[in-house]
């Protein structure tokens, strides 16, 4: 029997990207993102000036998603769009284009939790990423959120563990802001770090009541403390140092991490880990992982690099899961910015 094709367009607006995509069944025909500069002048995102550039950029954004499909609007089965968590005013602008495009169209509208869409973009049929078995262990990371999952189903999540407080994300982010480096500033430490001696410095281990639980409030301000210890002994110790504080902020970063994924293999016995999020385009956390299969029998999975930070494409394959399942939304669907795993 014939697979159905099914064509959907989903919209990512929870942050500062404005992405659209056109998936067919579990194939990505287009994933277009339009960014925003302008927060880069304000050391973060300013939610008001996200959502007024979501405005400007989703009619051209979508327009572009399907030329570039070569998929008329007519021959969509459904419209899928981010419903949270995120910034209320950017889920806003996506939630209401999608809603109107659902019923002009007279087609399903599909609501989608975007940290599921995190993890799920490992099951976009691509041939440089391979889909985990049911259950898998996935370290979700981004700016916002820090958590280890157990997925036993495409609608199954359990947290076995995360952040306390602040996301590793913005651990990085607020280091790079220590160091002068421009917003975002992950992406710098990691491409500082490759020319680093990772060892130059040691942070200590921040520590937490239950064994899979993250903490990244104490290491931030350790990082504050070190550097004003060093800068009076020597004004320009940040300028002399640079690479080697970036490298050994990163290690310690990702020795965290992996110290804690080990103990949710331990204590699951699943050995099959993958990790998802904006902070997983890190090329020392992807590198890190990938050495575990070797030395630990993992059987690692790491999402293609575009599939990583925010975009429509992972908004698209949970679409198309829920549309086989018929998990449609209402015309009374709204946006919310706090949204559990399981919302």
């Amino acid at each position: 029997m014939k697979k159905k094709t099914i064509h959907i367009l989903s919209i990512e607006s929870s942050c500062d990207d404005t992405g659209a995509a056109v998936l067919e069944n579990n194939r990505v025909l287009s994933n277009i993102i339009a960014g925003q500069k302008i927060h880069a002048a304000y050391g973060g995102v300013v939610p008001e000036l996200a959502s007024r550039a979501h405005q400007q950029n989703i009619v051209p954004v979508v327009d572009q998603a399907l030329k570039k499909a070569g998929i008329d609007k007519t021959q969509l089965q459904a419209i899928a769009f981010t419903q949270g968590p995120g910034l209320m005013g950017s889920l806003l602008v996506g939630t209401s284009f999608a809603k109107s495009m659902s019923i002009a169209l007279e087609i399903p509208l599909i609501p989608v939790n975007h940290m599921q869409a995190h993890v799920l973009a490992h099951f976009i049929d691509e041939e440089v990423q391979n889909s985990p078995p049911f259950p898998f262990l996935c370290m979700t990371i981004s700016g916002g959120h820090t958590q280890i999952l157990k997925i036993t189903a495409y609608n199954e999540f359990e947290i076995l563990g995360e952040t306390i407080d602040d996301a590793v994300g913005e651990a990085f982010d607020k280091t790079a802001k220590l160091l002068g480096l421009p917003y975002p500033g992950g992406p710098l430490i990691d491409k500082y770090a490759k020319q680093g001696n990772p060892k130059a410095y040691t942070f200590s281990k921040p520590k937490t009541p239950k064994p899979l639980d993250f903490s990244f409030s104490g290491f931030k301000t350790a990082i504050l403390y070190f550097l004003q210890k060093e800068q009076k002994k020597d004004p320009d110790f940040i300028k002399k140092n640079l690479n080697d504080i970036c490298a050994s902020v990163q290690h310690s970063i990702v020795n965290i991490l992996m110290n804690k994924m080990k103990k949710a293999v331990e204590i699951s016995g699943i050995n099959h880990v993958a990790i998802a999020g904006g902070v997983s385009a890190n090329s020392e956390i992807r590198s890190t992982l990938k050495s575990m299969e070797n030395e630990l029998g993992w059987t690692t999975y790491i999402p293609k690099f575009e599939y990583t930070t925010d975009n429509a494409a992972m908004i698209g394959i949970v679409g198309y899961f829920k549309y086989l399942k018929e998990d449609f939304g209402k015309e009374d669907t709204t946006a919310t910015s706090r949204l559990d795993i399981n919302g």
